[in-house]
């Protein structure tokens, strides 16, 4: 059977859940700014249509006629969000550890493609280990490396890029439709591994869509690939 020669994970959101714990430090650092706002989780979910912290906080402050400083607010967001990683135990979500496994054992590459900040990415890995470590991905890329977020596919097209790869060559794995437009953007077979907070996205354009992360699911991701290559 063929395998894949890279497994691209997407938003950090596919290694782990961490979207409540952000919609807690969005509402710690509101409550700092004394806003007086207060994300519910259906409100989040809904909010979550907007990538960027900062974007969905100038988009929900315009919604509700109001001008505020949202880099500002953000920024804090931000080192609340970092407190809530370094305090909080946190875990792979389910077959992370098995897919990452199977993959070092095979020699397939492995990528963390995601826009978010730096900090993030760095601070979820500190709070992963020693389950999930920076230096098991061959390539990690940021909001730092590229001109346009998610679901722009720039990230993806550089990760291709820097190891070498055809878009036919990979299997990406995303947990929101705005994000998996960017991976499918590239022309990424990708799996669907849609996070806690997704409520309603439409993940017609994945190849499958699960709630429990398998070599299985990758390789299925692969032959359907093949499969619609071949006959479409």
């Amino acid at each position: 059977m063929t395998l894949p020669a890279a497994v691209l994970f997407g938003s950090i959101g596919t290694l782990a859940e961490t979207s409540e714990m952000q919609r807690e430090a969005f509402n710690r650092a509101f409550a700092l700014a004394g806003l007086g706002w207060r994300w519910n989780r259906s409100l989040y979910q809904a909010l979550l249509k907007t990538t960027g912290g900062a974007n969905r906080i100038e988009a929900f402050a315009l919604s509700r006629g109001q001008v505020v400083d949202a880099r500002s607010i953000h920024v804090a967001k931000t080192a609340i969000y970092h407190q809530l990683l370094a305090e909080k135990p946190l875990d792979l979500r389910a077959g992370v550890a098995e897919t990452i496994s199977w993959a070092r054992d095979n020699g397939i590459r492995l990528g963390l493609v995601s826009t978010t900040g730096r900090g993030n990415i760095e601070r979820l890995l500190v709070a992963l280990a020693p389950a999930c470590t920076r230096d098991m991905f061959d390539i990690v890329t940021d909001g730092s490396q590229v001109n346009a977020p998610k679901p722009d596919p720039e990230a993806y097209h550089l990760a291709l890029d820097k190891l070498r790869l055809g878009a036919g060559d990979a299997v990406a794995i995303e947990d929101s439709a705005a994000s998996l437009s960017a991976s499918v953007g590239a022309g990424i077979a990708t799996v669907a591994f849609p996070g806690e907070n997704v409520y309603g996205d439409d993940f017609a354009l994945a190849s499958d869509i699960t709630p429990v992360l398998s070599p299985d699911v990758i390789l299925e991701a692969v032959f359907g690939q093949a499969r619609q290559t071949a006959f479409g």
